[in-house]
């Protein structure tokens, strides 16, 4: 892992740049430009709003903080392991020409859905004055909860990353797991309330074996209803995610030079 560490510091200008130059790439064709990072969450918001809110009259507090939260967590994680999977034939034509570690284009590709993920936590700051939250110290957990997530993130794309190299089909397998994902993890509704009424070992499961349903959880409990997060279940994904990211890093190290060769 020496040689990981010493590669991000090595290539954090390039990731920086290469960042920048992504999100500039992006907007470049919009007459919006920037505006659109904010109008997309926000456009998105209001229709589950208006369909679990106003239609199926949600009776959660704070409803509308509650939802934003949880797709804002959501989409950065989403965004970033679906994406993994073909980041390295997206990069051909740089993998082709010089040599650069190849989970260093998968922390470029963070640093751009972070930048977007920051916009989105702006709003959420901003719904939270606008609807007078509350606030407590425990909205300091807010930090760990976000380490939680990005290590997840980015242990379970280093995976993702290798093996949709070799697998062609491996994206559409994703993306059917994460919309089965998604509607188990709680995006627009309390796992607690709607499962963990009838339901509750089943919510359990839920909530401590998908990463994803613990980190909104906890991190929805924190900001907007004044409760601690699960520190303990919070340091077993943690170490999860470490795990898998070592695994993912070694992988990409030992087989990075057959990549080219594949695409």
């Amino acid at each position: 892992m020496k040689r990981f560490f010493n590669d991000v510091r090595k290539y954090y200008n390039y990731e920086v740049r290469a960042a920048k130059t992504a999100l500039k790439t992006e907007v470049a064709g919009s007459f919006l430009n920037w505006i659109w990072w904010v109008l997309d969450p926000l456009f998105t918001m209001a229709i589950y709003y208006v369909v679990f809110g106003l239609i199926f009259q949600s009776k959660v507090k704070y409803f509308t903080a509650f939802l934003f939260i949880g797709l804002t967590m959501w989409n950065f994680f989403s965004r970033n392991v679906q994406q993994s999977v073909k980041l390295v034939k997206k990069n051909r034509s740089i993998i082709a020409k010089v040599y650069i570690p190849k989970f260093v284009l998968l922390l470029t590709n963070m640093m751009v859905n972070g930048f977007k993920m920051l916009i989105a936590w702006g709003i959420v700051a901003v719904l939270m004055i606008a609807l007078r939250v509350e606030l407590s110290w425990y909205i300091f957990a807010f930090f760990p909860i976000m380490l939680v997530l990005i290590i997840v993130t980015f242990g379970l794309s280093t995976i993702m990353m290798h093996f949709g190299v070799f697998i062609e089909d491996l994206s559409n397998v994703i993306s059917l797991l994460f919309r089965m994902l998604y509607y188990a993890t709680g995006i627009f509704y309390s796992i607690e309330d709607r499962v963990g009424k009838h339901y509750p070992n089943a919510a359990k499961i839920l909530y401590n074996y998908n990463p994803m349903a613990l980190v909104i959880t906890d991190m929805r409990n924190a900001l907007l209803y004044k409760t601690g997060p699960n520190w303990k279940a919070l340091l077993i994904w943690a170490v999860i995610g470490i795990i898998l990211g070592m695994i993912g890093v070694r992988t990409i190290y030992k087989n990075e030079n057959s990549y080219v060769k594949v695409i």
